[in-house]
């Protein structure tokens, strides 16, 4: 009997009729396993894996593999974005055991949960040099029975190697003990080790497949902006410009796809996350400020290809990936009807009945051809500039920018009657709130009161329902029901929504439930021993031991994001122990920053905010709310802004401000103000 059809996840409910028996993460799982003495088989995907369908096609819907699988193991289904706290734990064992890790990922567990064997995707025939899924089965159920001691034996290597793992990062080399640089020099090798991997020819690091690496491109303005060197923003930029014209942009519909399966960005994975497109606003959004005060002509052309496509990716979020009530979706699938890419790809033939005799000048402009450019369809991307079109044959380029407008609307309409992508309705508390976050920011650059109302209607979601009866945050709500603890991440990030919000909003609650939380991170995360905090919640007991995350990986590690979160709310609360935990947390990583930057990324940008603090900007006077956001139309680097218009006791950097018939501006280090100023272009004179 499958046990799946009562979850919420839509990839258990994708699995709940397969005739494999399986079970959900529950205890009633793992009872099983010790009362029939079964190891345990563990397979772990999400609703839009592409190879996750495929080995469901392949081998769970087969009834003889089924059978096998029945018969000698105890099968157990987990979502990776529902159970992050269990995929870290056994992706690390997979990583361990095979120097590489995916999904689906399959793991092999005593009945204790204690791994033995992992892998990724198994063909069901032998081919690219992996056994079949069935031979990897029987082989594990001869183990099981007749190696018995000897598969103990390497369940419990495995546990000694990951419950030392976090340590890796924790202990510098001997060779480093007492020789640690100054942190401006640190900074500096950050930057040398990630120039290190530039992909000069098509931006971004490294090659294929290439991810958008967010948190690297934030690092490099905000080194720009304190060093100067030039070519630490021609690449942040270099890299978003290539992204916004390559293939992993929808360029119809908006949003970015997950990554790119080649170095130049054309050929998407088409699957389409709701982080990847948070953090990406972000970027662009600090990026379009930056680029405020250039007034060259490459640098305007940028902020409004920036601008347009901070619209355009939160238009796509509004559009197909927003609840009614306001909270926000996790991903749309990269299949639909079987394919890969089907619902995004056209061939030159369907452009033609849309566009009629103009789609000659939009397949040239989007490198559209009869033969193709993946697979015999093609895959949109901005093969040639609008305005060098027009230049070169004497057009009307403002004219060709609105043909081409009307074109994308009128192939977007056609799109839509296509078969959608499956859509995973999961609302989880870390995804909200990175896209709460990019809300805020895409106001502060913007100003488009939508962006703000969005932010503030997705805390209200959160804050009415992902808490418990205790006031303890959960970790995923689908179909009114909540479930799952927090871990970090989800703390972290919502920390970081508040405070973010907080800097468009100025209202009080924020400051108030950021501080809540953060003092729930200490009560159930945090480890004395390290300084550092746990991934999962003291009392926890269904996953086999505490990991601390530390890797900035497609997301930002929770325990990176604390740092932010304690030099922010720090400044704001006036909080010295916070500060001060926030400097002893970086300097515990400062050794592995440098050696791995482009996995530390989100640290790095911490250790810069501890050489180069925040700056700290108090507004007092009738206007201070619609100063302060214009104050924020400019990269004031992440300054810690509080505004009112009266002095407040509350809030230290407001207290004590004086204000006139004037709005005044305090820019201030560690509450050492500058005089006051009353225009906005003062401020920046001043930061």
């Amino acid at each position: 009997m499958n046990h799946l059809r009562h979850e919420t996840s839509p990839y258990l409910l994708q699995h709940a009729h397969n005739p494999v028996e399986w079970y959900a993460w529950r205890p009633e799982a793992f009872a099983r396993a010790r009362r029939e003495n079964k190891p345990i088989l563990l397979s772990i995907g999400y609703s839009t894996c592409h190879w996750c369908h495929v080995m469901e096609r392949e081998s769970f819907e087969n009834p003889d593999i089924a059978a096998f699988m029945n018969e000698h193991f105890i099968n157990i289904k987990v979502d990776r974005e529902e159970r992050p706290d269990v995929d870290a734990i056994y992706m690390e064992a997979c990583q361990i055991m095979t120097g590489s890790g995916g999904w689906p990922l399959n793991c092999f567990l005593t009945p204790e949960g204690k791994p033995f064997y992992a892998g990724t995707y198994f063909p069901p025939r032998p081919a690219y040099n992996r056994p079949s899924w069935l031979q990897v089965l029987q082989h594990m159920a001869n183990a099981w029975e007749t190696q018995r001691p000897k598969v103990y034996e390497q369940a419990e290597r495995l546990m000694h190697y990951l419950q030392r793992s976090d340590r890796i990062f924790l202990e510098p080399p001997s060779s480093e003990v007492g020789v640690a640089l100054p942190e401006q020099d640190t900074l500096s090798s950050i930057y040398r080790a990630m120039a290190e991997h530039f992909d000069r020819r098509e931006g971004g690091f490294g090659g294929a497949p290439k991810f958008p690496s967010s948190m690297a491109l934030h690092f490099l303005l905000h080194y720009y902006r304190l060093t100067q060197d030039a070519e630490a923003l021609e690449h942040a930029l270099f890299s978003l410009d290539k992204m916004i014209a390559g293939g992993i942009y929808d360029q119809l519909g908006g949003g970015f796809a997950r990554y790119a399966t080649d170095r130049a960005w054309l050929v998407p994975h088409f699957e389409k996350m709701l982080y990847d497109n948070a953090l990406l606003v972000c970027v662009l959004a600090d990026a379009y400020r930056l680029l405020s005060n250039m007034s060259d002509e490459r640098a305007q052309q940028r902020r409004r290809r920036y601008r347009e496509t901070i619209t355009e990716t939160l238009d796509f979020v509004r559009r197909e990936m927003t609840h009614p009530e306001g909270a926000f979706f996790s991903a749309l699938d990269a299949d639909s009807e079987g394919q890969e890419g089907k619902f995004y790809v056209w061939d030159k033939g369907e452009i033609e009945r849309v566009l009629g005799a103009e789609a000659e000048v939009f397949c040239a402009l989007y490198g559209v051809s009869e033969v193709g450019n993946w697979e015999h369809t093609n895959i949109l991307w901005r093969a040639v500039d609008p305005a060098d079109y027009a230049r070169e044959r004497g057009l009307d380029g403002h004219l060709l920018y609105q043909q081409v407008q009307r074109w994308r609307r009128l192939l977007l309409e056609h799109r839509e009657r296509r078969i959608r992508p499956a859509r995973d309705e999961k609302v989880l508390v870390s995804w909200n709130a990175l896209m709460t976050s990019a809300y805020a920011r895409a106001y502060g650059a913007l100003g488009l009161p939508e962006y703000r109302e969005a932010a503030i209607q997705n805390l209200r979601f959160l804050f009415q329902h992902l808490f418990d009866r205790e006031g303890r945050l959960l970790h995923s709500w689908k179909d009114e029901r909540a479930q799952h603890a927090a871990v970090l991440e989800d703390y972290a990030f919502l920390i970081a929504a508040l405070l973010d919000v907080w800097q468009i909003t100025f209202d009080l609650a924020l400051l108030h439930r950021a501080q809540a939380l953060v003092e729930q991170v200490y009560a159930y995360y945090y480890d004395p021993e390290t300084k550092l905090f746990f991934y999962t919640a003291a009392g926890q007991t269904d996953v086999i031991l505490r990991k601390k995350d530390l890797y900035d990986n497609a997301t930002p590690s929770g325990n990176s994001t604390m740092v932010h979160n304690l030099q922010r709310l720090g400044v704001l609360l006036d909080n010295d122990q916070w500060r001060a935990h926030a400097a002893e947390m970086v300097e515990r990583m400062r050794p592995t920053l440098e050696r791995y930057p482009l996995s530390f990324e989100r640290w790095a940008l911490a250790l810069l905010f501890e050489r180069y603090p925040r700056p700290e900007i108090a507004v007092v006077g009738p206007d201070a709310l619609a100063v302060a956001q214009q104050l924020q139309r400019h990269f004031t680097r992440e300054a810690v802004v509080a505004a009112s218009p009266k002095p407040l006791a509350q809030i230290p950097l407001l207290k004590d401000k004086p204000a006139d018939a004037d709005t005044c501006i305090y820019v201030c280090q560690n509450y050492a103000c500058q005089r006051p100023v009353s225009t906005v272009e003062e401020a920046i004179t001043l930061l």
